[in-house]
């Protein structure tokens, strides 16, 4: 099943997700046969990438969304979730190298206080509609 992406992602969600796609980028690059095809990653990345853009997109926080390991929501599947800790932690050393500004500004973002939900936070696939 393929999952629709052609999308845009608004404020910190655009930016959490190019920090992600650089961690998976890493990943696969070490851990899989490196492609040229979907943005240089495997299918199994390729798809995994595109469930987090969509995962973002629908997050009830929309752009005021903590980062995911502080968010009292948990919106993956459970093997998504498991996938999603084992590439952070692979490649999240490896950022401060590769993309130290993104890694920076992750850590930064961490540290947050996480926002109380209310009605006025809009989901990103609302935002767009509207």
């Amino acid at each position: 099943m393929t999952i629709n992406t052609d999308f845009t992602l608004f404020g910190k969600l655009n930016r959490e997700y190019l920090t992600i796609s650089a961690m998976i980028k890493i990943y696969c690059s070490n851990h899989h046969q490196y492609t040229t095809k979907n943005d240089g990653l495997c299918e199994s990345c390729y798809s995994f990438q595109c469930y987090v853009k969509q995962r973002l997109d629908r997050c009830p926080y929309g752009v005021e969304k903590p980062t995911c390991r502080r968010c009292p929501i948990h919106c993956y599947k459970p093997d998504q979730k498991v996938k999603s800790q084992t590439i952070m932690r692979y490649s999240g050393p490896k950022m401060m190298y590769k993309h130290p500004i993104m890694a920076i500004t992750h850590l930064i973002e961490d540290k947050r206080k996480v926002p109380k939900l209310n009605n006025k936070m809009l989901p990103n696939i609302k935002r767009r509609k509207s």
